[in-house]
């Protein structure tokens, strides 16, 4: 069956970056600018993404477009006859299915507030009654378990309608949406009243914040955070490299996803820092900022009820892009295997995503007493530092040797098909940098992963 494509470039630029701009990026972001120094945070960030994140992008699309199979597949037709690269299918597989088992559930909190918001269940409320809000929810496994089952739901129905009628024409409205809606919130930010110090918190480097900070922590977390935020490593973007022809190279194309990428994560600051400032709140990672602190801020402002809304939709279209695009991913790993049709992929694998995302919906109810990770940790914790701290960096090492390697792909031929079509070359020279310095760089992360996590 011929394989079917994206009818434009631009579906192709939207749908691979709403894959890359997830709910981390856009909480996370801010957060560790602010805490490092704010501009001069982002310029070391911005270094590290171009020289760490971009190549393993590039490679990704490479080896989605000259396999034309989704990473279920993709290894087991390009790899050299006797050799085992295929095996890293399963851990692309396995990284899709357990993002998913956390993000539905994430994704639901963003949809079930976007309703709160409309109905305006905040007015009035004080601070404690706010907190108190986002408590009873995640002590309320049916209210959670039936949110994440109606994004599954919704998602997948997007999936099954095919690529080019459902992923591509409703990625494409959701993702010109989210853009609008940025910008409208972010000039809405900018001109509050006692936000001009929030901005300047954001915007005006500070070298002096990142020494205070720890040079070392801060250019960690700049390295960290450039890695984590494409999701590279499980094949979630090579499946778009599968679908588009060989009329660009995919250098540019890169660069463009990475770009958009790197917006919605900046702007995201731009909403946030002035708002908080403006209103006396400390800005803090994680959930609280969205789903405590910002509520409060809406409380204050003029109109609250009305930006309110329009930030958890905001928010809610940022998840279900990503969602869309792993769920794209984990149909086409259905349908190259056993070669059945989209809508019965869909339909099993709605099943299979509202099962495996159960045990993080009780995670922070009837099995909170289940601390993988120390006190206070969850079930969604330790799914997030599988798949963070182990499989994207595993994966991300074994694509760079893959499409390096003369036992693997090899970087002639991974040259060969990167810089097929029109546009940005990738560069010949940088042949030892990805072959052996870049593999280190990423062995590096994954072990600092650790440190941090058990050692600190």
């Amino acid at each position: 069956m011929e394989r079917e494509k994206f009818s434009s470039r631009l579906g192709f630029i939207l749908i691979s970056a709403g894959c890359a701009i997830g709910l981390g990026n856009v909480w996370r972001f801010p957060y560790i600018v602010g805490e490092y120094g704010g501009a001069a945070f982002v310029l070391v960030y911005l270094v590290f993404l171009l020289v760490l994140g971009l190549p393993i992008v590039i490679m990704e699309f490479a080896v989605g477009r000259a396999s034309r199979k989704s990473a279920a597949l993709s290894f087991d037709v390009l790899e050299p006859e006797g050799t085992r690269w295929h095996w890293n299918k399963y851990i692309a597989m396995a990284g899709n299915y357990l993002l998913m088992m956390f993000y539905t559930t994430v994704g639901g909190w963003m949809l079930l507030y976007f309703f709160k918001m409309v109905k305006g269940d905040f007015a009035g409320m004080g601070a404690d009654a706010v907190s108190g809000e986002f408590g009873a929810m995640l002590g309320n496994p049916g209210l959670m378990g039936v949110f994440m089952a109606a994004v599954v739901v919704l998602c997948f129905s997007v999936c099954a309608m095919g690529l080019q009628k459902g992923v591509e024409r409703i990625t494409k409205v959701m993702m010109v949406c989210l853009l609008m809606l940025m910008v409208v919130l972010a000039v809405h930010s900018m001109i509050l009243e006692g936000g001009a110090p929030g901005l300047e918190f954001y915007l005006k480097p500070d070298f002096n914040k990142m020494i205070d900070a720890g040079i070392g922590d801060a250019v960690f977390a700049a390295l960290g955070q450039s890695f984590f935020t494409l999701s590279i490593g499980i094949g979630a973007l090579a499946i778009f490299g599968s679908y588009i022809g060989k009329e660009r190279s995919l250098t540019g194309e890169a660069v463009s996803v990475t770009i958009l990428d790197t917006l919605v994560a900046f702007m995201s600051g731009l909403i946030i820092f002035p708002a908080c400032f403006a209103y006396g709140i400390e800005p803090t990672a994680g959930p609280s900022l969205i789903f405590i602190t910002l509520p409060n801020v809406f409380n204050h402002m003029a109109g609250g009820r009305v930006w309110g809304t329009l930030f958890f939709m905001f928010m809610s279209f940022a998840a279900f892009s990503t969602i869309i695009a792993v769920f794209q991913n984990i149909i086409s790993f259905a349908t190259d295997l056993t070669g059945c049709s989209l809508k019965k992929a869909a339909a099993c694998n709605i099943i299979a995503v509202i099962i495996l995302s159960i045990p993080c919906v009780l995670g922070f109810n009837l099995w909170s007493g289940f601390m993988p990770l120390g006190d206070g940790s969850t079930v969604l914790d330790l799914e997030d530092f599988i798949l963070s701290n182990n499989l994207l960096p595993i994966g991300s090492v074994l694509y760079l040797l893959f499409c390096t390697s003369r036992y693997g792909w090899g970087f002639k031929n991974f040259l060969a098909e990167a810089n097929e079509g029109e546009g940005v070359k990738f560069p010949q020279w940088t042949r030892i940098y990805v072959s052996y310095i870049l593999p280190v760089v990423v062995l590096i992360i994954f072990v600092q992963g650790y440190v941090s996590k058990f050692l600190k």
